[in-house]
């Protein structure tokens, strides 16, 4: 397979975010919070936890958006908090959308006894209560870090993704070129990855998108009741020290302001991403667009 058949994907996927309003519009807000995430140091310089400013401290040129009740500079905090919770949505959504397809995919293409299994393995995670099992397993393992809350999400965030991955594989199966491909003998692993996945690229991106958001608003719903490593910089333990302090009625409101803002704006540029690539990837959620009419003379 060429260097340019590989592309094809990725550069479809390009296309398909600069056509679409949604997609440029999520696509321009998750690249602030990357950029936040990858250099924090150059925005704001220093450790975000020393306490060497007065407490409680409006906002001003020196501290942006004041400072907290401990003394800690809340923009900073903010800046640096980026980091965790995007590599907490990103790996966990990649992590699930990989098992969502390794699973559904499997489980669509060879059909028969490994088919009713996994389905059966699909269907009773869908139905577990999500939350309540996070919280149990977190609870569980408490001060586990990143990694434990990583794992819970994985846990309870693959299986939708999983069905959507089966029944796709079940329309493409019997398609002309997958029954050519079984002609010529070629391998059923390398049927799956040169022809059905390149095929399901929209979906799969869709799927990530999905799980991604799914594990922001978790990821930080678990560190605002203090489940996970409460000691790290995050936006979910931001809040959580807010709420502890009783920051909005200690008169420091945007020390959970700029948190719940945070969330707000990665969950919301995962869920453009994901509204505009559910319309490429199924036809029918397109907008239907008006042809305008040049009025008579």
């Amino acid at each position: 397979m060429s260097v340019r058949v590989r592309l094809q994907p990725l550069r479809r996927l390009g296309g398909a975010i600069l056509s679409s309003r949604k997609a440029l519009a999520g696509a321009c807000l998750l690249g602030l919070c990357v950029i936040m995430a990858l250099v924090p140091g150059l925005i704001a310089p220093g450790d975000p936890n020393a306490e060497i400013y007065q407490p409680g401290l409006g906002p001003s040129w020196a501290n942006l958006l004041g400072t907290t009740s401990y003394g800690q500079d809340i923009f900073a905090q903010f800046v640096w908090g980026a980091r965790s919770s995007l590599v907490l949505a990103v790996v966990a959504g990649l992590i699930s959308t990989i098992l969502s397809a390794l699973i559904g995919v499997t489980a669509g293409y060879l059909g028969g006894i490994a088919d009713g299994f996994l389905s059966l393995m699909t269907d009773v995670f869908l139905v577990i209560p999500a939350f309540p099992l996070v919280v149990v397993i977190a609870a569980y393992s408490k001060n586990g870090g990143n990694a434990i809350i990583i794992a819970v999400l994985v846990i309870t965030g693959w299986s939708f993704g999983a069905r959507q991955l089966r029944a796709q594989v079940l329309s493409l199966r019997h398609r002309e070129f997958l029954v050519a491909a079984r002609l010529r003998g070629e391998r059923s692993w390398r049927i799956v990855v040169s022809e059905i996945l390149p095929n399901m690229t929209s979906l799969l991106v869709a799927n990530f998108l999905g799980a991604s958001v799914y594990a922001i608003l978790t990821a930080a719903g678990l560190q605002f009741i203090g489940l996970g490593d409460i000691n790290t910089d995050s936006w979910g333990t931001m809040l959580y020290w807010a709420q502890n302090n009783e920051a909005l009625q200690a008169g420091s409101p945007l020390w959970a302001i700029a948190p719940g803002l945070g969330i707000a704006t990665l969950g919301g540029a995962f869920a453009l991403l994901n509204y505009a690539f559910d319309e490429i990837s199924n036809p029918v959620l397109r907008p239907v667009r008006r042809k305008r009419v040049r009025s008579g003379s």
